[in-house]
């Protein structure tokens, strides 16, 4: 079965099949992407929400979609298609599935640039919709709520009482650089590390691939939940002076920036992680 058909067949959640249940959850962390107005993985929401197989979403996509159209069929009005929030890493597009909902026409035939001007008009509906609280209480759903005020001054603190570069740090940095191919590069391409951005801070690792700029911030096995908080937020900080300093050398602002990890992402700072937009590897550094 394709997935302009699992979209087609899905029904809406108010069942209690599994997909319907995993549909009933999905809906408020897309609502709280859109609020944020950030796309998110298939893989980090397959994760966020505890499944296994990120292939498994179509069917609850599919059904998120469905509850969507019976829902403004009921109140005669138009609610966006608020799962063309979930891409794919490999070309930033919705699945096929997305078709049925959005365009009538063969959605999955269309040359990519066409699917990015049609899939890029309905991001802009989802992010300018003011009504999505309503649609969650419309469908007896709650808005979700995280409190990381704690974390975040512990990522504070940490950061001003931050010494020099560790040895667990500097090795790690260094493996990464030398071994491009873990985030999908060449690897023989040639790299910098401590490069330094005009706000006066460095990133780890940068690497230049034709046009496109890939930053890394790496983080070793000994960092806690702290310190990755603060490698999420110091990775939006790189993009954005990045970008800035493209654009005053009219350069195209082609920025990707990753955060490496030596141990496994705490799962307590996924949500952080999918609403903030942030690319994270976990890599073993291989003896």
């Amino acid at each position: 079965m394709n997935t302009n058909e699992t979209a087609e067949q899905a029904e809406p959640f108010f069942g209690e099949k599994l997909y319907h249940q995993r549909a009933r959850a999905a809906l408020p962390l897309l609502v709280r992407q859109a609020k944020a107005q950030q796309t998110i993985y298939y893989g980090d929401l397959a994760a966020e929400l505890d499944i296994p197989n990120p292939r498994n979403l179509n069917y609850v996509l599919g059904s998120v979609g469905q509850t969507l159209i019976h829902l403004a069929g009921k109140q005669l009005t138009e609610i966006p298609p608020i799962q063309c929030l979930v891409i794919n890493q490999a070309d930033e597009l919705p699945g096929e599935g997305v078709g049925f909902f959005i365009d009538k026409s063969r959605f999955k035939d269309m040359s990519k640039r066409q699917k990015r001007l049609v899939v890029e008009a309905q991001l802009q509906k989802i992010f300018s919709f003011t009504e999505w609280d309503s649609v969650l209480a419309n469908l007896g759903l709650k808005a979700v709520e995280y409190n990381y005020a704690p974390l975040l001054k512990a990522a504070h603190d940490a950061g001003r009482g931050s010494g020099g570069e560790s040895e667990h740090h500097l090795k790690f940095k260094e493996y990464i650089a030398s071994n491009p191919q873990i985030l999908g590069l060449p690897r023989s391409l040639r790299y910098a590390t401590e490069y330094g951005l005009p706000s006066g801070d460095t990133i780890d690792i940068l690497f230049r691939h034709g046009d496109n700029w890939i930053g890394v911030e790496v983080k070793s096995h000994i960092s806690d939940e702290a310190d990755i908080t603060r490698g999420i937020f110091q990775c939006i900080k790189y993009r954005a002076v990045l970008e800035a300093q493209l654009a005053a050398l009219a350069l195209p602002q082609n920025v990707r920036i990753v955060l490496v990890l030596e141990r496994p992402f705490p799962s307590k700072l996924i949500p952080l992680r999918n609403l903030l937009g942030i690319e994270v590897i976990e890599q073993k550094q291989q003896k």
